[in-house]
């Protein structure tokens, strides 16, 4: 039986389920008995009466009214009108650098260091250790440390991005230069080739789509990282953007915030997953 799946008939199943999902979501709200029919905390119940005095809304939106603020804040995504009522492409961008600042980071010490523990047990067995004890630590548990010595709040979080993006890239590049073969390392030392034209010529060639591999989930775990953090130190990112729109009661902008995150993470990990398709060999 063929196992392959038509592109086509997997978008046509999707938009279907979506379609679905969508509509029972628009019939559930515009029922005669909408949401909140339960019970309420009252302590909530009057933070809902505060936001509906503001201005704020207070049920869950429905799908259309979701899409037409969509359309309203991607009518003028860079707008600034203040500290606190920037566009939403702005807060993303603030997110997108702060990303790129500490996964570009991590790329220059994971990558190096990485191929130094892969060529050298020795290395590999001392460094273990320290590695194993760091790895489970949450980033966010370094943020006040960061704050304290860094005293700045988006370098801090340049730094826990760079703390939870280093580990899979130097794992990952340690464990695919270990597993180069011996016969191509004996093959470059018959060629009497010297140390950097054996790590640049068969080294890095062989073990590039286990790099790639570790890069692109540090990419996916950076980007989930950047909107935690940007929530605890606020000012900019689409972290705290999420973080001020619950603040106003905007469950709409919630909801788009959670799309775009989702979004420009597939976008991130389909770039990565791009470029690991360039450097992927066969036998």
């Amino acid at each position: 039986m063929a196992r392959d799946v038509s592109p086509w008939k997997a978008a046509l199943l999707s938009l279907a389920l979506l379609a679905l999902l969508l509509g029972a979501w628009e019939l559930a709200l515009s029922g005669p008995a909408g949401p909140g029919g339960a019970a309420m905390d009252p302590e909530y119940a009057a933070l809902l009466g505060q936001a509906a005095q503001a201005g704020g809304q207070t049920a869950m939106p429905a799908p259309s009214a979701i899409l037409a603020r969509l359309v309203e804040l991607l009518a003028d995504p860079f707008h600034r009108r203040g500290t606190n009522d920037q566009g939403i492409g702005i807060q993303i961008a603030y997110s997108l650098w702060r990303v790129a600042a500490g996964f570009g980071l991590a790329m220059v010490v994971a990558i190096p260091l990485g191929f130094l523990i892969g060529m050298s047990p020795l290395l590999n067995a001392a460094l273990n250790p320290f590695i194993q004890v760091l790895r489970p630590v949450s980033p966010l548990a370094w943020m006040p440390l960061a704050l304290y010595t860094i005293k700045d709040s988006s370098i801090s979080s340049v730094f826990v991005i760079f703390i939870c993006s280093v580990w899979p890239m130097l794992l990952n590049t340690a464990f695919g230069v270990a597993s180069v073969r011996r016969e191509w390392l004996n093959v470059a030392a018959t060629l009497e080739a010297g140390s950097w034209k054996t790590a640049m010529r068969v080294i890095l060639p062989a073990a590039a789509p286990t790099i790639l591999t570790g890069m692109r989930i540090s990419i996916g775990i950076a980007w989930l990282v950047i909107v935690a953090a940007e929530m605890l130190v606020g000012g900019t990112g689409i972290g705290y953007w999420v973080w001020n729109q619950w603040n106003n009661l905007s469950i709409a902008d919630i909801v788009i915030a959670i799309l775009l995150i989702g979004v420009v993470g597939l976008l991130l990990d389909r770039l990565l997953g791009w470029v690991a398709g360039r450097v992927a060999w066969q036998e």
